[in-house]
């Protein structure tokens, strides 16, 4: 019992960190480049984590490359995004992935499906109206873009890499990340920035980022896929709060009622997607802890962690030859060596915790 506990208290302390991401985002954007901080975040975080990573196999670079372009177009769009909206809406708004990666991944879905992401669009239109009908703002067409470049990103994990160890993965697409932004970054370096932007881009790094790919990996390995998916989809409802409680941000009645509607459009879709899959009866394959299910949001923050996520599988097993065996059970191995079987879910996919392959982030996080 007090086991299960703390893997709860993780898993809902990681979906903290998510949400409050965008704030940190928003505030170090405000006195420092959008390209700059994206560089900054990405290099300390690729620092920390070539720190846990022995060696990297010719396709997890190949894969990894790839995966770290498209996360660096999803981090880019986010991070514009919230300098220019609030970091409530941007939390809300990028919740859309959750609907839209299972349409991105080709899937036939029920009815019941399609009028769960029509709830989530008519949430996204109050979150832009704000006081009234007008058009939306250029920060929450970004976050807009974001969310379908972020889903995007995700189905393109799953295609690629499911069957690869995401830290090397995630690492990976980290130092990707840290090369795109060094030229555009390395003349505007905030040599003169003050105490609070440094706390800032190192919680960015090493909370968003390596802190919260490495828990949630510890973590969905001792619980339920559902039970992650629950309490790792909580992060928009921090988002917001942590918008109001710390940033003052309001939210007129349209934009509250709007609020609700995504919560509970993207809450029932995603029951609905994990529902559906289970009753397809998918058989998954053993590929040494790194598949989990029929979709993911990997770890998408773990690379630049932060508003997105999205990137390999969270285990840290190796691959293994292929074997079947029931879905929702996947085998990965310890720091003992010794295989084992257990939930793998990451942030990113339409069910977090259940996906086939994404944290905001590389393998990877999301810069929130």
């Amino acid at each position: 019992m007090l086991a299960s506990r703390r893997t709860d208290i993780v898993l809902l302390l990681v979906a903290v960190v998510w949400g409050s991401s965008y704030l940190a985002a928003k505030t170090a954007t405000g006195s420092t480049p959008v390209l700059t901080v994206l560089f900054l975040r990405y290099g300390i975080s690729a620092i920390a984590l070539l720190l846990f990573v022995r060696s990297v196999n010719r396709r997890e670079l190949k894969v990894g490359g790839l995966l770290g372009l498209s996360q660096a177009a999803v981090l880019v769009l986010e991070t514009y995004g919230v300098t220019h909206t609030s970091a409530a809406n941007a939390g809300l708004i990028i919740s859309l992935t959750l609907v839209l990666t299972p349409l991105m991944d080709r899937r036939r879905m029920p009815p019941r499906f399609f009028l769960a992401a029509g709830i989530c669009i008519v949430a996204v239109g109050l979150l832009m109206s704000g006081n009234g009908l007008h058009a939306p703002g250029i920060g929450d067409l970004l976050m807009l873009a974001a969310a379908v470049v972020r889903a995007a990103h995700v189905a393109l994990v799953g295609r690629l890499a499911t069957d690869l160890r995401p830290l090397q993965v995630t690492t990976v697409q980290t130092v990707v990340g840290t090369a795109l932004f060094a030229g555009p970054a390395v003349g505007h370096l905030p040599t003169d920035a003050g105490v609070a932007t440094w706390l800032q881009l190192v919680y960015l790094a090493l909370f968003c980022s390596v802190f919260a790919f490495l828990a949630q990996t510890w973590a969905v390995q001792r619980t339920s896929a559902s039970r992650a998916s629950l309490l790792l989809g909580t992060e928009p409802v921090w988002a917001v709060a942590i918008g109001i409680v710390l940033a003052d941000e309001r939210l007129t009645v349209p934009a509250a009622i709007g609020a609700v509607l995504m919560l509970t459009g993207t809450t029932w879709g995603q029951s609905i997607e994990r529902t559906h899959r289970i009753r397809s009866g998918p058989v998954v394959v053993d590929d040494g802890g790194t598949s989990g299910g029929v979709d993911a949001l990997r770890g998408a923050r773990a690379g630049a962690g932060g508003p997105e996520r999205g990137g390999a599988r969270p285990d840290l097993g190796a691959a293994a030859p292929a074997a079947r065996r029931p879905a929702g059970a996947s085998r990965s191995t310890g720091a003992d060596g010794r295989a084992r079987r257990g939930p793998v879910g990451s942030r990113g996919s339409a069910s977090y915790g259940e996906q086939h392959a994404d944290p905001r982030a590389p393998a990877a996080p999301d810069p929130g």
